[in-house]
């Protein structure tokens, strides 16, 4: 029992090392990376709540809560490797299961649906990477190497090596693509992607009209209005939405 705990507790601490450029020192890892503290903690609670001791491990659960932020049951199954980074605000339920290397951020809560007991929180996977303030919700798998945006909502399955993103989580597939857990620009932008398709197909639109004006009579033409239709300018005059889309084009 004690060497498995002190291999968790290496792989927790090194997998610190490795993705956190801020830190620099072990001392400094001990002190101030609730995350880490966080994880040891619950370790212990963990083995308490597995041999059914009663209360304590919810204690324990609380006094970490108030220490750092970060609420995970004693019931939740944490792999190795397991980096909560900032920690603030993140919820972690009963029985959520959360693979090896997975990264989570401050905010993000693994939650349960309903009131039924058994399985009812997520299940990660492996190398899954959670963003800021996201929230996978109900008894479902997260695959492996997957990526949640920030701010994401998800709730229904994930294949593995797939990004989600968006309100509720809409998944964009990149099989056989790896990625670094760290390139949160690289995050795609469904809502920009898909206004891109509508204004190309506006442009079309716009194009055949000028293309068939040319075949009315010459006394309709005159009774049309003096509005210019322009295709590509399309994109040129709604500054709004160029800005929005931001340098996405080339993505």
């Amino acid at each position: 029992m004690t060497k498995t705990f002190i291999k968790f507790i290496k792989s927790d601490f090194s997998i610190i090392k490795e993705r956190d450029p801020a830190a620099r020192g072990i001392l400094e890892i001990l002190i101030c990376y609730p995350g880490f503290q966080a994880l040891v903690m619950h370790r212990i609670s963990h083995k308490l709540w597995k041999y059914k001791i009663p209360l304590i491990p919810r204690v324990l659960s609380q006094f970490t809560r108030f220490f750092t932020g970060i609420e995970i049951h004693p019931g939740a199954q944490i792999g190795r490797g397991v980096f909560i980074d900032h920690g603030m605000g993140v919820v972690i339920g009963e029985t959520s299961q959360i693979g090896n290397r997975c990264l989570l951020y401050q905010g993000v809560t693994l939650g349960g649906t309903g009131k039924d007991h058994g399985k009812r929180h997520p299940t990660l996977e492996e190398n899954v990477v959670v963003g800021a303030g996201a929230k996978v919700l109900g008894a479902i798998t997260v695959g492996t190497n997957t990526r949640i945006g920030a701010g994401s909502v998800v709730v229904r399955n994930v294949e593995a090596d797939s990004t989600v993103v968006g309100i509720p989580g809409r998944v964009v597939h990149q099989s056989g693509v790896k990625v670094n857990p760290l390139a949160h620009s690289a995050l795609p932008d469904a809502e920009a992607s898909i206004i891109r398709n509508l204004m190309k197909r506006i442009d079309n639109l716009e194009n055949q009209i000028l293309s068939y004006q040319k075949f009315l009579p010459e006394n309709l033409e005159e009774t049309q209005d003096n509005t210019e239709w322009a295709g590509e300018s399309q994109s040129l005059r709604d500054k709004e939405i160029i800005e929005y889309l931001g340098d996405q084009e080339t993505q």
